[in-house]
């Protein structure tokens, strides 16, 4: 038998970071949470930046807690939330905290930059990007309409990451998931399009070399090595991207699969070999983002969670815990209020159960009252709009999709589980939470030849993890009347 392998996992979103040691034993995979810490927003100079240097100061305590375990760490990876960078000078300085995708100085620069540089449809034919005004275009776009100061004496741009992984190594890469969110990269050619390039001013040169998941960049510094006592540690390029490295450990036993990654957003897709760019996926404004070993992750940003824990921080009377609020809602009557989670009304109201309620009496629907009925409006309106992305899904996709798999947080939600099976009218195995986390450490283990591709990758994790499954349940026509009524509300 072989010895376990022990791989060093930084996971960061964007309110909160862990460090994991993930341990491989022959073809299981375990996990351990050694660090959890806040990422923090600093407001200053009428901008929003992310802590660079505080995120790296969390990955060397975490480094420092595996030394003082005598845990022998195999490799480093780590993974991000997507679209923000860092500016790095000639002398290989950062050049002070990268902006925030948060930050307002992209409001309006999405439709500025249509009227002055280039037009949408070139944007998408060459990116297959959705349009979101804080993508790296859009921000890179704003930063030389505001004659930024680091992006004028930027040698090299690294996307956050890549920024932390140099700062680790020494080394200048751009690891080909995370660039494939800024709406820079051709996903036909695999590099960074220089049309779009060229329309903010920069060049391939000023980005490092395109590397793809699975690439040791390099290994600690003699700094790192002496600042956490551990030796010359290789660090990986995993799938740089939160979404790409959890989409790389959903369970699949074959292609013919879509996913949902369940969290504040949505996230809801398929995995392609190519791209899909044509007129009905620039209609509905899906996304085409790198995956790995080649591979799209083509998919639609979908506003998830975010509505049901905004309204639980204003229920004043609800019960603290998940299941009792969710029993709760499970006895009010189904369908008697319906809502788009994607109108813009539900994007960042003061009130988000005042915005529900605005929405209903807008749409000529009940009102609905107090936690619970609000609750069952949130859950039945997710899975019908789960069921419309499915449907685009289902008319774009080059196979039959036989199973969604539900992953990350949102899977441990079993009633919202069961609406979408029976929504979909399709089979749902949820499981796992912490898909981000697996994917980050298989890619290592994949980097040093412990596993040989996404196949064995996922069945290691399917070994793993125990998956819950959820089948449609005998009320069809219920919910296909419900959805009618879907459609309908949402024209209005």
């Amino acid at each position: 038998m072989k010895d376990n392998k022990h791989f060093f996992a930084v996971d960061l979103g964007a309110t909160s970071g862990r460090t994991i040691i993930g341990t491989l034993q022959e073809d299981n995979i375990q996990l351990e949470e050694l660090t959890r810490f806040d990422n923090t927003l600093i407001e200053t100079g009428n901008h929003v930046y992310w802590d660079i240097y505080a995120l790296y100061g969390e990955i060397i305590k975490g480094l420092k807690l595996a030394k003082q375990r005598n845990i022998k760490i195999n490799s480093i990876g780590i993974d991000t939330w997507g679209v923000d960078f860092i500016c790095v000078g000639k002398d290989g300085a950062l050049l002070g905290n990268p902006i925030a995708y948060r930050d307002p100085h992209t409001i309006g620069m999405m439709e500025d930059y249509f009227e002055h540089a280039l037009d949408k449809q070139t944007v998408y034919d060459a990116t297959g990007i959705q349009f979101m005004n804080f993508n790296s275009l859009f921000q890179l776009y704003a930063m030389r309409k505001n004659n930024s100061s680091a992006l004028d004496a930027a040698d090299k741009i690294l996307f956050v990451p890549d920024a932390l992984s140099y700062m680790l190594t020494g080394k200048k890469i751009c690891e080909y998931t995370i660039a494939s969110t800024s709406q820079l990269l051709n996903p036909n050619t695999k590099k960074l399009d220089e049309k779009l390039l060229n329309s903010i001013g920069l060049t391939e040169e000023n980005f490092g070399p395109m590397t793809m998941p699975a690439t040791i960049i390099g290994t600690l510094t003699e700094e790192v090595q002496r600042l956490t006592g551990l030796g010359a540690i290789p660090v990986v390029a995993v799938a740089g991207h939160d979404t790409a490295s959890a989409v790389a450990a959903v369970p699949a036993r074959n292609k013919n699969f879509a996913y949902l990654s369940s969290g504040t957003w949505s996230l809801m897709g398929i995995e392609t070999l190519n791209p899909i760019i044509n007129e009905p996926s620039f209609a509905h404004n899906f996304t085409n983002e790198g995956g790995i070993e080649g591979t799209t992750r083509f998919l639609k940003n979908i506003c998830g969670m975010w509505i049901y824990e905004r309204c639980r921080k204003e229920w004043e009377d609800a019960p603290k815990s998940h299941t009792e609020l969710q029993t709760a809602a499970m006895i009010q009557p189904g369908f008697l209020s319906i809502i788009n989670p994607d109108d813009p009304i539900f994007a960042n109201p003061s009130n988000m159960n005042e915005a529900i309620q605005e929405y209903c009496r807008r749409t000529g629907q009940k009102v609905p009252q107090g936690y619970a009925e609000t609750c069952r409006c949130i859950f039945d309106s997710l899975a019908l709009r789960y069921r419309q992305v499915f449907g685009y899904l289902q008319e774009m996709a080059s196979f039959p999709i036989e199973v969604l798999h539900i992953i990350g947080g949102g899977s441990l939600n079993k009633y919202l589980n069961q609406f979408t099976a029976d929504s979909l009218g399709i089979k749902v195995l949820a499981g796992p939470q912490e898909g981000t986390a697996l994917g980050n450490i298989m890619l290592q283990a994949k980097a040093s030849g412990d596993v040989k591709d996404i196949w064995e990758m996922r069945q290691i994790i399917a070994n793993s993890v125990q998956l819950k499954e959820f089948t449609p349940s005998d009320n069809k026509e219920v919910w296909d009347q419900a959805y009618e009524r879907f459609l309908e509300i949402i024209k209005k």
